[in-house]
């Protein structure tokens, strides 16, 4: 996953998928580096 902060790619331990609002799957997890919320759209 892409951090927006870090400006990096980062490999993450726990996922967590999500639905958006609009419906499309996602997945959701936390920087190891920074702590911020990072989304992947379209992935299952």
């Amino acid at each position: 996953m892409y951090c927006v902060k870090c400006r990096e790619k980062k490999e993450v331990e726990n996922p967590e998928k999500v639905t958006m609002k609009n419906g499309k799957p996602a997945l959701k997890a936390k920087c190891p580096t920074c702590d911020t919320g990072m989304y992947k759209i379209g992935a299952a």
